[in-house]
């Protein structure tokens, strides 16, 4: 499959039905993968944050959550499908995902949060297969409490393990469990929980679909959410300095040698 960089991160451009093919491909071939959902401000801090670098190179899906990268991948003429959010995504998985039985853990959120996010999911999605819930603490765990969560996760057979603990802590933590959590896919998207829980209210749906949503996240959480859309200008910038960059290298390489 072919990836596209976008400011040294390699996107997968797919749509919401090519994803959803492809973890239930994984799930019959019983292979082990993670997938990040990356917007322009996590695209910004791999360049800061060699880890976060790290975890989503070894990603075996990374997907355009957010209008900028869509924006960018038009500026950089590569096919695209449109944004794939974290919180769509979730929806239809535990919507198709009852067809074949797929078993979904959550994993993170305030304390709370996530059996109420499984609560209201199986009441909207009737017959989906919640295999658990887990809210680990907000601190480092020891390698003992670590072993026995992954044992609590394994017990329960999950095919997706649900990660909501934020970026950069989510892709850091899937890369690391990768091999020990017998799922077919972890698949972090932070701001879901909080969304279909009901603890923060997700925009409406004709923002979402206009590519807006920033503005309205803005206007409820503006102390979290001012220096991510101030990055906004940073990525831009460095999306049309790529694009010069590889307008020139096409040019070159179009120029004959006498």
């Amino acid at each position: 499959m072919r990836k596209h960089n976008v400011l040294g991160v390699d996107f997968s451009l797919l749509s919401y039905e090519a994803v959803l093919a492809r973890v239930d491909r994984w799930r019959r071939e019983q292979e082990r993968h993670y997938v990040t959902l990356t917007p322009p401000y996590s695209v910004l801090m791999c360049r800061r944050d060699p880890a976060l670098r790290e975890a989503t190179d070894g990603a075996a899906l990374t997907l355009p959550d957010g209008v900028g990268i869509t924006l960018a991948a038009r500026l950089l003429r590569y096919p695209h499908q449109g944004r794939v959010s974290g919180p769509t995504l979730m929806l239809c998985l535990c919507d198709r995902g009852r067809e074949c039985g797929l078993r979904h853990f959550f994993y993170g959120g305030a304390p709370g949060v996530a059996d109420t996010l499984a609560d209201r999911l199986s009441r909207q999605f009737p017959g989906v297969a919640i295999a658990g819930t887990y809210c680990p603490p907000f601190r480092e765990l020891s390698p003992d409490e670590d072993a026995e969560i992954v044992q609590r996760i394994n017990e329960t057979r999950p095919d997706i393990v649900w990660v909501g603990l934020g970026s950069p802590k989510q892709e850091k933590w899937m890369a690391a469990h990768l091999g020990r959590v017998n799922a077919t896919a972890l698949i972090g998207v932070g701001a879901a929980f909080d969304f279909h829980s009901g603890r923060v209210k997700w925009a409406p749906q004709w923002m979402r679909k206009a590519g807006i949503e920033w503005a309205y996240r803005l206007a409820m959480e503006p102390r979290r959410m001012w220096r991510r859309n101030v990055n906004s200008f940073v990525f831009l910038a460095g999306i049309l300095r790529q694009c010069v960059q590889e307008s020139s290298g096409r040019h070159r390489a179009h120029i004959q040698p006498d």
